[in-house]
Parts: C-alpha cells; structure tokens; sequence
C-alpha cells in the first residue's frame, strides 16, 4: 500500500525513500530528497533545493524550503538541509540559503521546533535544541548545539547563540550570547549560567561550579573583553574539570562579530 496520500502532489523527480509517508493535500517539489522513516503530516509544501534526512516528522501547514526573504535572492539553486530525528510542529516557516552565505540554511538532528517558528535564510542550526512556539530568527544567524529559544524569542541578523545558552520569553536579542548563558528582556541581558539545563544534560558539579567560576570572571570582574579572554585561558588550567568547557567559552568569544550580551 502507498504511503503517500492520494490527494497530495509529489513531482516525478523528488526522491522519497519507499518508507516516507506523505499526508492529504501536501506538495513535494522536484528537488526535494527525503529519507527513511520521515512522515510529513497534511498540507505541508515542502519545495526548493530541499535534502530531508531519517526519521522527522513534519505536522501540519508548513512551509519548507521556500525563496528566502532577501530582496537580493534572484532565483539562484541554493539549499535547505534538515538532519535526523527533528520534530517539526505546525505553521513554521524554513527558507532557503542565499548565495551571499553558504548558499544554504541548515537544521541539525534531534531537534523540537514548536509552532510558527521562523528560520530565515542561511541560519545555521545545531542539535538537539528547543525552538518554543513563535521563535523567531532572522537571516545568517547561528544556534548551537543543545540551545533553548523560548516563545517569542526574536534574533536580529547574524547573531550567534553558543551552546547551552537559554533565550528568555519575548527577549529581543541583537548581541552573541556566549555558551551556557542564560539570557532574557527587551533587550537582552545576562541572567546567569543556565544551570538547570546543565544539570538535565548530566554535567558534574565540578563542571558545573567551573562554567560559573568563568561566568564571573567575565561579567562580574570588570575585565575588559580581550583582558577576560587571556584570564579564561588561564582558568583552563586552574580548573581541569571544566577546561573543554571554559576553553569553548573563549572560542565563541573569538568569533563574536556583533559584541556579547552583556
């Protein structure tokens, strides 16, 4: 029996694994890949340079690898990449990449995006986050692995969002947030470590007590920037049990382009 509904539209030239269930009134476009075990729900459009890998599950009313919303974009093949395992809820939006970027936007494995997320052209997503209902990013922008955006989070163009980091509800964010850093408000600022996440994902005490320790030293100090990144490679040392953690700390702050939140 074929998994893919009668009424809904699946071009010729897609690729879609025997396995791959297609609901009522949904629409496949003629680039799209999608692999084993995916079931996308009804009326989803999923269209554009589009590779979709194992095991996601797609609700309904999505639109998934649509033209970016970048008046630069003239039609050029660029790409949208989903991973394994994502859950992807009703309303949400993914746009493709522009050739100004990568060219393509992507979407890591074990992720759960809620409803009426946005992910605009080029962003660039990790795994195993949490996208609440209505988070919202604009172009060019980066998530790390294991991040939360809470609802109505919204992100300027081409900030980053390190790992572990926590977006507060309705937070406006226009700065990098650092990993492991709780952040929320209009606009945005630090909060904390976000130790409850930390704790859920099985990080030791010593781990835990060495993010916070770096924590301090960088907004509680009175060090400037540059003078915070030499202490925290110091730190490494002084604490072992957190120097992959620390030494990712200072890693991210190399790369910050629009200023931390802080």
């Amino acid at each position: 029996m074929s998994k893919i509904h009668p009424s809904a539209i699946v071009d010729p030239k897609a690729e879609l694994d025997s396995s791959v269930e297609v609901g009522p009134y949904s629409i496949i476009g003629p680039h799209v890949r999608i692999d084993a075990g995916t079931v996308v729900g009804p009326h989803v459009v999923i269209e554009g340079h589009t590779t979709i890998g194992k095991d996601n599950k797609f609700f309904q009313f999505g639109s998934i690898g649509a033209a970016p919303q970048d008046k630069k974009w003239k039609g050029e093949p660029t790409r949208l990449e989903i991973g394994d395992g994502n859950t992807i809820r009703e309303f949400v939006t993914f746009n493709l990449g522009t050739t100004q970027d990568e060219g393509v936007t992507r979407l890591g494995n074990d992720n759960w995006i809620s409803a009426y997320v946005h992910l605009a052209h080029d962003c660039q997503v990790g795994s195993h986050t949490i996208f609440s209902n209505n988070a919202q990013l604009a172009g060019h922008v980066h998530v790390g692995d294991h991040a939360i955006l809470s609802g109505y989070a919204g992100v300027h163009q081409f900030c980053k969002i390190g790992a572990h980091a926590f977006i507060g509800m309705y937070t406006s964010l226009t700065q990098d947030v650092p990993p492991f850093v709780l952040v929320s408000g209009n606009p945005a600022g630090q909060r904390g470590v976000n130790i409850e996440g930390l704790k859920r994902r099985g990080f030791s005490r010593e781990k835990i007590d060495g993010i916070r320790a770096a924590y301090k030293l960088l907004y509680r100090s009175g060090l400037t920037l540059e003078e915070a990144k030499a202490a925290l490679l110091e730190q490494e040392t002084l604490l072992p049990a957190a120097a992959i953690e620390i030494r990712a700390l200072r890693d991210f702050l190399g790369t910050a382009t629009r200023g931390i939140v802080r």
